[in-house]
C-alpha cells in the first residue's frame, strides 16, 4: 500500500549537485532496518543519488557503483549500508547462493538498484525511488509503502529549498 507520493516540480534533478542533494535530504529520514529501492535507466543517477544518501550521513569516502561487485557496502552513523545492484544479476539461484538474505536485518539499510530483478526475494519496501531523465535533468519520484518510508519522506520533504 502507497503511502505517500512526491512527484512534483520540486522534485526535478538539474544536474548531479542536485541529485547528491536530493540523496542527502533523503538521508536525514533513513533508519535501521529500511529497505529502498531506486529504479532508473542506465546513466539515470541512481548512484550520484546514492553518493548524496551516504554523504548525508557523514561518509566521506569514495561511493562507486557496485555493478560488477553486486554490493558495496559502507558502515557510517551506526548503519550498515548496503548498496545492490542487480542489473547483471540473472539466475534467480544467485540470490540463494550469494546469501544476500543475510544483508536485510535490523542494524542495516539496503538501497536496491534494478529491483525488478530480485522483487520476488525482497521483503518489504519502505521507500520506492524512481530517477528519469527529463530534459538536460531528471525527475525524482519518492513513492513511501511502510511507515517507515513515510517518516523518510516527511524528513525529505522538511527539507526541501
Amino acid at each position: 500500500m502507497v503511502t505517500a507520493i512526491i512527484g512534483d516540480p520540486h522534485c526535478r534533478l538539474p544536474d548531479a549537485a542536485a541529485t547528491v542533494q536530493a540523496g542527502a535530504r533523503l538521508a536525514a529520514g533513513l533508519g535501521k532496518g529500511m529497505v529502498l529501492t531506486l529504479s532508473g535507466q542506465l546513466g539515470a543517477g541512481k548512484t550520484t543519488l546514492v553518493r548524496g544518501m551516504l554523504r548525508g550521513l557523514g561518509w566521506q569516502g569514495a561511493v562507486k557503483s557496485p555493478s560488477y561487485a553486486l554490493v558495496e557496502h559502507y558502515f557510517v552513523s551506526s548503519i550498515y549500508f548496503y548498496h545492490f545492484d542487480f542489473y547483471r544479476f540473472g539466475d534467480p539461484d544467485e540470490w540463494d547462493s550469494t546469501g544476500f538474505a543475510e544483508y536485510f536485518r535490523a542494524d542495516a539499510v539496503c538501497v536496491i538498484e534494478w529491483p525488478e530483478r530480485v522483487a520476488a526475494w525482497l521483503t518489504a519496501v519502505d521507500l520506492a525511488l524512481s530517477l528519469e531523465h527529463s530534459g538536460a535533468g531528471r525527475t525524482l519520484a519518492l513513492a513511501a509503502r511502510t511507515e517507515a518510508g513515510s517518516a523518510c519522506l516527511a524528513a525529505y520533504a522538511a527539507r526541501m529549498p
